[in-house]
């Protein structure tokens, strides 16, 4: 599959554009762990593209990721990519994360929407942003407050990468698109 396909599916099956932007940065900072971990990159990229393709048609547990786990496999894509996309649920018991693919989406998926959260309330957006900043919004519980912490903790711990190093990363990863994704600082 290339990403032309990845991209024609996604918009198949997702009209939000926050949703949109949200794979696009999950897709962003999964790829650039490919690139350090030399892995290949346009796979890891389409898990992280199409990880949520189906959140807006079928939202509620477990119907998300299943049924764009079949819509997967109809289309060809290869086992892993969409055992990946299966093991981000954590409420999918037959699913547990055990290659690095999988526990990288894990580790992304939920910091990359916190990261957008923190950066959308700053002028600058993404640019200057540091992980001290978002670990100071973490703590704040009402901020953001769909997003389950712990998912951001234990993905750096199952990546085995520091908390700290990790969001800095995406950070970077998520800033090599700010505009697609819109984050881009504001004008003056």
């Amino acid at each position: 599959m290339s990403r032309e396909d990845d991209l024609k599916l996604l918009r198949e099956y997702v009209t939000s554009e926050s949703l949109i932007r949200h794979m696009l940065a999950v897709e962003a900072a999964v790829r650039a762990y490919a690139q350090k971990y030399q892995e290949d990159e346009d796979k890891w990229a389409t898990v992280g593209l199409l990880h949520d393709f189906d959140y807006e048609r079928w939202p509620d547990p477990p119907d998300h990721p299943l049924k764009g786990s079949e819509i997967l496999a109809e289309r060809g894509y290869p086992d892993d990519v969409i055992y990946a996309i299966k093991s981000h649920a954590d409420y999918l018991e037959d699913c547990p994360r055990v290659s690095l693919l999988d526990k990288t989406l894990y580790a992304c998926d939920e910091l990359c929407g916190f990261i957008t959260a923190c950066a959308l309330l700053r002028p600058t957006r993404l640019e200057g942003m540091k992980a001290k900043s978002v670990r100071k919004k973490m703590k704040q519980a009402s901020f953001a407050a769909a997003v389950n912490r712990d998912d951001i903790i234990n993905g750096a711990a199952d990546l085995h990468v520091d908390l700290n190093e990790h969001i800095d990363f995406c950070i970077a990863a998520m800033s090599e698109i700010a505009e697609t994704i819109g984050l881009a600082p504001e004008p003056e």
